[in-house]
């Protein structure tokens, strides 16, 4: 690697671990460390929201799906605007006033515990299983987009890369938490809509845009309506994604929810655009040469198109994807570890300190969990992310949208949802042939959803003949 990128490369870690220390001080209660002490502006609320959401993906798995399957990847960009216009406009508003007005929820299980009176403590302790056993899939995901990195720019080995990556995230995310993280992910958040908006932009005068209109008739197009509802389904997961529910929690004014809002929307819009201009451009570029692994297209783009301070700055946005995924995870993880198991079952009088302490040492756990889970090379991002994407949307994305539209849910209704989804996504993901080639989020989703409105709606009835 040139010395220019090397350089620009590391100055950018260093910032990020900057960032870390920085608000290591200011982190003197649990509230502060696992949530910000919902004090951040719309700004950074948005585009944390936006860069935690997207990850490794949006700069390697989805350019990679546009450059090896074409056009019909375009629908999961569909899916995911739409879901996510839809989780701010009617999720976000809510979960913010409800969050601190039933007990001051801190995590998305505490807020399900509060809504629902649940003594027994089982929605609690359900979510927070869930949310360890999904998370751990889902970091393994962004650790293997930093190892993808590392490795293709420094020549290092896949294990060494993975370290070096996991090594760099754990360092800010232990020192300064939820604060650290936010502003981390809204630099950047910048970062990547920058390096998605020139690398297209560059490639204009080097392709021939016309040969695009060939990808309508490609073979490698499958737009059967499997297919296409699959795509869509990706939609689907955002209202259950703790990491970005949490940032609906943070935000310091409910006033100013329209205005992040519209930051979020506008920034998912034009980055989703420019990672599907990157692997459309990508696959017309390498024509003649074409890449063996799609995933690094945009990796080998910056190489060749840019000088080398350039390439470095575009290559540490895939850093800045990776990272502003999974210290977001780690966080949640160690919030479930902190909050809902440890505070909730084993020493509700726990000191702040020792629950901030602890915190840090649940992200060091976490991290080491996803380095096992990650170290196969063989791994792919969209693979990874898939599964835990549809496991989080199916276990709490019906929930999510009963307990904050519909009052008439019930406690056990919220656990049988919960249950139900995550369940289904299990048993669905190994079957193939047929229906069974359809996302499991789709079917899971709908599973949890009709199962959270008869048990409901049994209930009710059950109680008014009592009466």
């Amino acid at each position: 690697m040139p010395i220019p990128t090397l350089v620009t490369f590391a100055l950018y870690i260093l910032a990020m671990v900057f960032i870390g220390a920085k608000f290591f001080k200011g982190t003197g209660e649990l509230s502060d460390y696992i949530l910000g002490g919902r004090k951040l502006s719309s700004p950074v609320a948005a585009l944390s929201a936006g860069a935690s959401d997207m990850s490794g993906w949006l700069l390697l798995g989805l350019p990679g799906a546009l450059y090896a399957g074409g056009w019909v990847n375009i629908y999961m960009a569909v899916g995911l605007t739409i879901g996510a216009y839809l989780n701010w406009q009617f999720v976000a508003p809510r979960l913010r006033a409800q969050s601190q007005a039933q007990g001051d929820a801190l995590t998305i299980p505490d807020f399900f515990e509060n809504h629902f009176a649940d003594k027994s403590r089982l929605i609690r302790s359900s979510s927070a299983a869930i949310i360890l056993a999904f998370y751990g899939i889902y970091t393994a995901s962004g650790l293997v987009s930093g190892a993808i990195l590392f490795e293709e720019s420094f020549g290092l080995s896949y294990h060494m890369a993975l370290l070096i990556g996991a090594a760099v995230i754990v360092s800010y995310t232990f020192l300064g938490g939820f604060n650290a993280v936010s502003w981390t992910d809204f630099f950047q958040g910048l970062l990547m809509l920058f390096a998605l908006i020139a690398t297209p932009v560059f490639l204009l005068s080097h392709i021939d845009l016309r040969q695009i209109v060939t990808f309508s008739s490609d073979k490698t197009q499958a737009t059967g309506w499997i297919t296409v509802a699959s795509l869509l389904a990706w939609g689907l997961g955002y209202f259950g994604q703790p990491h970005i529910l949490v940032r609906f929690m943070s935000l310091r004014d409910l006033k100013r929810m329209p205005v992040a809002r519209n930051i979020a929307m506008s920034w998912m819009v034009l980055s989703l655009c420019g990672a599907i201009c990157t692997g459309l451009f990508g696959r017309i570029y390498f024509a003649d040469a074409p890449l063996e692994q799609p995933e690094k297209v945009f990796i080998a783009l910056t190489q060749i198109l840019f000088n080398p301070w350039m390439a470095g700055l575009l290559l540490a946005a895939i850093l800045a994807a990776v990272m502003s995924t999974v210290d977001s995870q780690l966080l949640v993880c160690a919030s479930a570890l902190t909050e809902d198991i440890y505070r909730a079952f084993l020493h509700k009088n726990a000191s702040q300190k020792e629950l901030i302490w602890l915190s840090r040492a649940a992200v060091i756990a976490v991290a080491c969990l996803a380095l096992v889970l990650a170290w196969n090379p063989k791994n792919r991002v969209l693979d990874l992310v898939a599964y835990a994407w549809a496991g989080f949307g199916a276990a709490f994305g019906p929930l999510m949208l009963f307990s904050l539209l519909d009052k008439r849910t019930t406690r056990a209704a919220a656990l049988a949802g919960i249950l139900s989804g995550a369940a289904t996504v299990f048993i669905w993901r190994p079957l193939k042939g047929g229906i069974f080639d359809l996302y499991e989020l789709a079917p899971a989703f709908i599973i949890s959803s009709l199962i959270i409105f008869t048990f409901s709606r049994i209930q009710n009835k059950l109680r008014q003949n009592r009466s």
